[in-house]
């Protein structure tokens, strides 16, 4: 063979990178299909108010009304079951009452920040042995950042912000082990002291029981490994943690501000104007860079998929809730045609699938 012979198939294929030019006209047609997005999406929310409100007529029915939510939530999607502990499922079987979700941000004639969501979940206090509240709250705003490093990189970051919202535990009932009350208590001092939040005591408590909660939840883990090729889940996150997601710290001023900059850089782009580009690549970053770009309610965070967790209900669950709602019936009907034997064999199909099964491990 020749030297050329001796080349390995990974040396001798070749990867171009897409050429600039490309690169630039493609960043701009994927900028105009966000923009017409959130536009569609905004302008869907008086259209779709009409409709929400038959719906809601439906479920008012007094005969539809007692279980409904508890119905949707039994038939919820993986992405939202896997958050449900027992516990909490528990407390929605209970008490759940009503759920609601708003783009509480776009006004009548479909003005305004359509990302933006408010949850409203209406519980039965008489029915309730967890907490006390008969209405919890939880606003999620949509916010924007842009960030210069100390190196010049101009870096945009863009999601989900809220506030935590406090839940009234009766007595040992807390499901987040006392990690929803340490939100609050942080987000408290930090309104009524000020100053780096870092060297608040209450910061301290929360990181260090986040840290107990951790090494708790790697305790009782089982031995064996979960596949490197699968998701790390959130085994052990109560569904009630959620209503003390944070997200990133910027304020309404910061975000407008950021849009606006936005903004004009997109009108500049649009008219064929040169613009320094974005860097969307990590690993040139340099030490600073980094730290620049981490915000310290990151470690202080007792539910980092918030946001997912919370698009999934409005675009998903809330959406979609009469086609749950249908399939929680349809459900008990494969049930019923089955007979006892045939349930027995599923019983044990599913005891030896769990004894195959690795246990999931705690999210880090």
């Amino acid at each position: 063979m020749s030297n050329g012979d001796d080349q390995s198939l990974l040396d001798r294929v070749e990867f171009p990178s897409i050429p600039r030019e490309a690169q630039n006209k493609i960043a701009q047609v994927q900028e105009e299909f966000l923009r017409a997005e959130v536009e569609q999406l905004r302008k869907s929310v008086p259209l779709l108010g009409p409709i929400f409100k038959k719906r809601n007529e439906i479920i008012s029915l007094p005969s539809v009304q007692p279980d409904f939510w508890v119905r949707v939530f039994s038939c919820a999607p993986a992405e939202i079951d896997e958050y449900i502990l027992p516990q909490d499922a528990q407390v929605l079987g209970e008490s759940l009452k009503n759920v609601n979700v708003e783009r509480f941000e776009v006004d009548a004639e479909g003005n305004g920040e359509p990302r933006s969501l408010r949850f409203t979940f209406d519980f039965k206090p008489e029915e309730n042995t967890h907490f006390d509240n008969a209405q919890l709250v939880k606003d999620f705003y949509w916010r924007k950042q842009i960030i210069k490093t100390p190196s010049g990189k101009r870096r945009v970051w863009e999601g989900l912000v809220s506030d935590p919202v406090r839940i009234n535990w009766k007595k040992d009932m807390d499901p987040t082990k006392g990690l929803l009350d340490a939100a609050c208590d942080l987000f408290d001092a930090e309104k009524k002291k000020g100053g780096d939040r870092k060297k608040l005591p209450e910061y301290e408590a929360l990181v260090r029981k986040l840290e107990l909660a951790e090494a708790e939840a790697m305790k009782d883990e089982d031995e064996e490994e979960q596949p490197e090729d699968e998701d790390e889940s959130p085994v052990g996150v109560s569904f009630f943690s959620f209503f003390g997601y944070r997200g990133r710290d910027i304020s309404a001023e910061q975000s407008k501000e950021a849009v606006k900059e936005d903004d004009e850089r997109w009108v500049k782009i649009s008219k064929g104007e040169e613009v320094p580009e974005d860097e969307d690549d990590d690993e040139d970053d340099d030490e600073e860079d980094l730290e620049a770009l981490v915000d310290d309610l990151e470690d202080a965070e007792i539910f980092p998929d918030g946001e997912e967790l919370a698009i999934a209900l409005a675009e998903d669950l809330w959406t979609d809730a009469l086609k749950y709602y249908v399939q929680s019936f349809e459900l008990g009907d494969d049930l019923e045609d089955l007979d006892m034997e045939e349930l027995d064999e599923m019983d044990e199909d599913d005891d030896e699938e769990d004894d195959s099964r690795p246990t999931k491990k705690a999210r880090n």
